[in-house]
């Protein structure tokens, strides 16, 4: 037998109104703030997540799915959900437009990893994109978009947790102070670090090698070496979420694990998923589309991860929505009926209802059976008497009350 590949997931028929639910939810929010959907390929020229999410970062080293396509084309599947929208921006001048530019999307992300709770080889991202407004207020936006969403999905045990990385010109300091703290470690740090060291010592402070985390520990902070216009842009990202009463903790740990970041970066993190906490993710990515291509555009938004969200709502009980049953469950108990439940059943799905009817060649009894058990409101018979005086036999099955209606005018029945 062939089986699933390691580190995916089906979505099963019966756990597929769970996701709907979900992303009817994200797509009403991003409504509210007039955020519009784009989407974007699988995969992409390999060139673009070697420029966009940096060669230092464990996405590009260890985790991407490449492979040469028929033209001997490098290609990669998407292994996260920005840098595919900004070489989207960029390709359909979508930078000429009335800006901002506020994108969404869902989509599919391919990590070669470890496979973690909620974060599978392959995982759903919805993610939030705003380019072209420097202000610090724009943060504070995207923040709020994804604290209303978990506030519509009932979620009050996540913690928020902000930083600022800075520019490049106060990055460059920083990553000066940070080699100057690890040059004496560097023997009893992992590999990968010592690599970081040179090329982006930044990276290091987001190694989850437990030897490493406690050296990290005394490591010089992010916030102690931003220049004036990063330090006021900061302020007011806090003033903001202060004046929407939105919960945060500034924490300089966190950097986030893509080269592209700049100033803001933020966290929201639950206590209900193990380890790898981490729901929400994103922050300011001013350079981002310089880097692939474009001219200097700034940016900033987030990647929320399904599985883990979905996670979080299950193991706090919440509502990850309902699979409604049928409306009416049409019955035919002679053969003869056949034909005219399926002429039946199209009329009243045309109305909006949800109909189902026997596709199996049941019994009265087994059909009667499998109603109850799918959890249809009515269910209609139509057996040989029926037939005959051109009449449905309509069954509440809540009360068990039966009601004759003639067969032409049953889409007028009120179920």
């Amino acid at each position: 037998m062939i089986t699933i590949p390691k580190g995916t997931k089906d979505v099963l028929p019966q756990e597929s109104y769970k996701w709907q639910y979900i992303e009817s939810v994200l797509r009403e929010v991003a409504s509210t703030y007039c955020i519009n959907e784009i989407r974007t390929p699988t995969f992409e020229h390999t060139e673009l997540f070697l420029r966009g999410v940096g060669d230092t970062t464990d996405i590009v080293n260890k985790e991407m799915y490449t492979f040469d396509d028929k033209a001997g084309r490098s290609m990669t599947l998407k292994p996260e959900g920005t840098a595919g929208v900004a070489r989207a921006f960029i390709e359909n001048s979508l930078y000429a437009n009335a800006q901002p530019t506020k994108m969404y999307y869902f989509t599919p992300v391919f990590r070669y990893e470890k496979p973690q709770a909620g974060r599978l080889r392959e995982h759903h991202q919805f993610g939030i994109e705003f380019y072209g407004s420097q202000s610090a207020q724009t943060d504070v936006e995207v923040m709020s978009v994804a604290y209303d969403i978990f506030t519509r999905l009932g979620i009050g045990n996540l913690v928020l947790n902000i930083n600022s990385i800075g520019c490049p010109e106060c990055r460059a300091r920083y990553n000066q102070a940070l080699k100057d703290y690890f040059k004496d470690n560097l023997d009893k740090m992992c590999k990968d670090c010592r690599e970081r060291f040179d090329k982006n010592p930044l990276r290091i402070l987001d190694c989850k090698e437990e030897g490493c985390k406690a050296i990290t520990k005394g490591a010089p902070i992010t916030l102690d070496y931003l220049c004036d216009d990063c330090k006021e842009h900061h302020r007011q990202v806090v003033e903001g979420l202060e004046a929407l009463e939105i919960p945060f903790v500034v924490n300089p740990n966190v950097v986030r694990g893509l080269d592209y970041y700049t100033r803001t970066v933020f966290e929201f993190v639950s206590q209900n998923i193990g380890a790898q906490g981490t729901v929400c993710g994103g922050g300011r990515y001013n350079g981002l589309v310089e880097q692939i291509g474009g001219k200097p555009c700034p940016a900033v938004g987030f990647g929320m991860g399904l599985e883990r969200l979905l996670i979080v709502l299950e193991n706090l009980g919440l509502s990850t929505g309902v699979d409604k049953p049928a409306d009416v469950y049409i019955a035919p108990l002679v053969n003869e009926a056949k034909i005219t439940a399926t002429v039946l059943a199209s009329k009243l799905r045309r109305t909006g209802l949800k109909v189902d009817s026997d596709l199996m060649d049941r019994s009265f009894k087994a059909q009667l059976k499998y109603a109850n058990k799918t959890g249809a409101r009515f269910m209609i018979l139509l057996g040989e008497d029926e037939l005959k005086a051109n009449k449905a036999n309509i069954k509440n099955m809540t009360t068990g009350e039966s009601i004759l209606v003639d067969i032409d005018t049953v889409e007028k029945f009120t179920f």
